[in-house]
């Protein structure tokens, strides 16, 4: 008997509707796991159609409630909430474009760890009222100088205030201060402890005389012609400058204390400062350090970093040293003091915890080269933030720098200080 041959096209369109059908089932039973999302962070999720090279994904409902959009079968944007998001994807065959069907999946965002944290006012009646976060830009010698103190996540999570601070002097003869603190979590007043210790040390470089009388030793201590023990009394007597300025700072922070009735422990500080000139031989840096923030110098081609203080680091709170304990100023002292010549440089850094901990970790980064590269490279843009701050077109680096001492490190929300001399 001879077939029909109508029978053999129905056949056919048959056998074509079962796999149409087939390919829409193992679409919609594939199991799909979209990567979880975090608050406000851009994101990106593509679907792997390689499988399926012949179901179209035409939208997908409920996407616009995340912030989301689709194109091209990735999901991009920067999502908000921070909620479970379920979503319909609606897709088709393209043999059978006109009937569309649904497969269900769930989007996650997490919140953002910083939302996490309150950002409470510090009490502006009450004593020594400190400002949240600082900043500053301007000439350093004959270079620029960067600054940004912001108050950490933990002081702002409790309203508390911001510890570090910093000063910066344009001093006569040519001279130039830059002296950043870190006041000690523990201490009542160590706010004001930060406040007293930059300000003061400076002010004890305000005397022309003694400048004059510090550049005459720093040319006899570098001078070609200075013999041995000339160039050793030089050296001494620069130093001894240094030594005074410090006590000179104790004796304010200790006269302070008794002023208001509490112990100078209640002021407790770390200090760190660098008083720097420019002489036709080179520049000459002089610098001092008592605790755990590095003074760092770093040559013109960027191949050699120098850490110009000695650091009070240990394994637990007690291992710093604060400028207001008496036993820092016996004889091991002079190992705190640092005189330095160099031709040039690129950047001269002082930084508090804030900022050593989370991006150095331990001391002996801190003279590894490929670490400041990372460091520079954070800087300028490399961070998961994107936040850049603009060396060349500098115009608003200090609230570029001041924006970057926000990034997110876990574990890591102390106060943070930065100084850039570039």
């Amino acid at each position: 008997m001879k077939i029909p041959s109508f029978y053999f096209g129905s056949s056919k369109k048959a056998m074509e509707k079962n796999v149409v059908t087939q390919e829409k089932e193992e679409f919609k039973e594939a199991h799909w796991v979209l990567k979880n999302a975090v608050s406000n962070k851009p994101y990106q999720f593509s679907f792997d159609m390689g499988n399926f090279p012949n179901i179209n994904i035409k939208n997908i409902r409920n996407l616009e409630e995340t912030g989301l959009v689709l194109k091209d079968n990735t999901i991009s944007g920067v999502p908000s909430g921070n909620t479970i998001y379920h979503l319909d994807i609606e897709f088709c065959h393209i043999a059978d474009p006109e009937h569309t069907e649904i497969k269900k999946v769930d989007l996650f965002v997490n919140a953002d760890p910083k939302d996490l944290w309150k950002n409470l006012p510090a009490d502006p009646n009450a004593d020594f009222y400190k400002a949240d976060e600082v900043s500053y830009k301007g000439s350093f010698l004959d270079k620029k100088i960067v600054i940004a103190s912001k108050r950490g996540r933990s002081h702002a999570h409790e309203g508390k205030f911001r510890e570090d601070d910093f000063a910066v002097n344009e001093l006569s003869s040519g001279w130039n201060m830059i002296s950043v603190s870190d006041g000690a979590g523990s201490a009542k007043f160590a706010r004001e402890g930060s406040r007293l210790a930059t300000v003061s040390v400076n002010e004890f470089f305000s005397s022309k005389e003694l400048l004059d009388e510090m550049e005459h030793a720093v040319c006899i201590y570098y001078g070609a012609e200075s013999s041995q023990e000339l160039r050793t009394e030089a050296g001494q007597n620069t130093i001894k400058h240094l030594y005074q300025a410090v006590v000179y700072t104790y004796n304010i922070l200790e006269k302070t204390a008794e002023k208001n009735n509490f112990v100078i422990n209640e002021l407790n500080t770390t200090l760190i400062f660098a008083l720097a000139k420019k002489f036709s031989f080179g520049y000459v840096i002089l610098t001092f350090g008592v605790g755990d923030c590095p003074i760092n110098l770093i040559n013109s081609d960027f191949s050699e970093v120098k850490l110009l203080n000695q650091m009070d680091v240990g394994e637990f709170s007690g291992g710093t040293r604060f400028v207001t304990m008496k036993e820092v100023y016996n004889e091991s002292a002079v190992h705190r003091f640092n005189i330095t010549r160099v031709e040039d440089f690129s950047h001269l850094v002082l930084m508090t915890d804030g900022i050593y901990d989370p991006k150095f970790a331990t001391e002996n980064k801190l003279e590894n080269v490929e670490s400041w590269k990372i460091f520079f490279s954070d800087l300028s843009g490399n961070n998961d933030d994107n936040t850049q701050v603009d060396f060349t077109n500098d115009t608003t680096i200090e609230e570029q720098l001041m924006m970057w001492t926000d990034f997110w490190s876990r574990g890591n929300h102390d106060d943070r200080t930065l100084a850039i001399i570039y």
